[in-house]
């Protein structure tokens, strides 16, 4: 089906999403988590958030490779993720549960002031709910939100939100 959208915006922070690129919305703050994440074959998850991260910092500022790889090892423990998934192609042959740790490594390693979650917890066993539910609670602040998009519960019992909304009939 084809989609129309006519009038109307998308704001954040007083910027019209729609008029801006993907990779302005994620410098302007954004994340969005999908609930089935895409394979990136031959980019490995280190060097792919070390891309993203560097890309949200001011032009002529580098990524310093020491800190990046501390900060990054400190999350993957928080999140228990192995080490050994850095050399690994984005989500190439993960798990359900590992690409959804994945993405919230990213979320954290990112560190947004907006986050939309797509059904995060779908299909999660209980030990990588948890441990999603985790990252979600790490990363969110008085200064952020997160947007969790969900048809269970569960995830509800984990995190920490401070509104929810039920939809009913569309």
């Amino acid at each position: 089906d084809d989609y129309e959208v006519t009038g109307g915006s998308v704001t954040m922070d007083g910027a019209d999403l729609l008029e801006l690129e993907i990779d302005e919305r994620s410098r302007a703050g954004l994340f969005l988590a999908f609930q089935y994440p895409a394979e990136v074959p031959g980019v490995t998850m280190a060097n792919f958030i070390r891309a993203a991260r560097q890309a949200r910092m001011p032009e002529g500022e580098e990524l310093e490779a020491v800190s990046y790889y501390k900060d990054l090892y400190a999350k993957m423990d928080q999140l228990g993720i192995d080490r050994k998934f850095t050399g690994r192609a984005v989500n190439e042959g993960f798990s359900g549960g590992e690409k959804k740790r994945n993405e919230v490594l990213q979320m954290m390693m990112l560190d947004p002031v907006y986050c939309i979650m797509d059904e995060t917890d779908s299909g999660l066993d209980i030990d990588a709910l948890h441990t999603v539910a985790k990252g979600i609670n790490a990363s969110t602040t008085d200064e952020s939100g997160c947007l969790i998009i969900t048809h269970y519960q569960r995830i509800l019992d984990h995190v920490k939100p401070t509104h929810v909304h039920i939809m009913i009939d569309g």
